[in-house]
């Protein structure tokens, strides 16, 4: 997409985020709606209707692949990507899914108060609300965590980030209007230059095709 291109979709973006009143997505919209990332490494692809034993991947390797591809320093969409797919391999296997959850707030805790740690704070609080959005009451080991609480806290840490605030704003579509249309706001700074989060935002804050020429 070259530069002329990209300023037409960002103007368009602009007029249909700040004009929404609702968003409506179907189903979970950490879960169910998938994160553009080009051609970015993330776990393997895998559909909502996923059960146990389907395919070829093997769940006791969720955790270290995961993992694996968050300590390569990918882009916030991607993390949010493979927290997505993450999510759905996890609902499988209850032990699984803790283990993941546990791995990444120790991650976290033994980080220090710095912007490198806000990465590891965003992964783990987008994790867990992924996870109350997906996995089964009784099985659900993010229940009483507040996620979102942690991914304001990566935010704070890392500083202006538009595709963080992108991920806060996915979390926020439950809250209070204002609060979202906060998060909204702070994203859009970012599309101008990043065409992947202009993607993203023009997918999930309003369905409608929005011409990029």
């Amino acid at each position: 997409m070259n530069s002329t291109s990209l300023s037409r979709l960002t103007i368009s973006i602009a007029a249909v985020v700040l004009g929404f009143s609702t968003i409506a997505l179907a189903g979970p919209p950490l879960v169910c709606h998938a994160i553009a990332i080009g051609q970015a490494k993330t776990l393997p692809w895998v559909d909502l209707n996923y059960r146990k034993g389907q395919g070829s991947y093997e769940l006791t390797n969720l955790t270290p692949d995961t993992l694996a591809i968050l300590d390569s320093n990918p882009s916030v969409l991607v993390r949010m990507e493979t927290l997505r797919r993450a999510t759905i391999y996890a609902r499988q296997d209850p032990q699984v899914a803790k283990e993941l959850l546990t791995r990444l707030h120790a991650r976290a805790v033994g980080s220090d108060s710095s912007p490198a740690s806000a990465l590891a704070w965003f992964d783990v609080g987008y994790l867990a609300e992924t996870y109350k959005q997906w996995l089964r009451d009784g099985a659900n080991p993010a229940s009483g965590l507040d996620g979102y609480a942690w991914v304001k806290k990566a935010i704070a840490l890392r500083g202006s980030d538009p595709e963080m605030e992108f991920g806060a704003a996915l979390i926020a579509l439950s809250g209070p209007e204002s609060e979202r249309n906060q998060h909204v706001d702070r994203a859009m700074v970012g599309v101008k230059t990043d065409a992947l989060l202009a993607q993203n935002m023009a997918s999930f804050f309003n369905r409608q095709t929005i011409a990029q020429n």
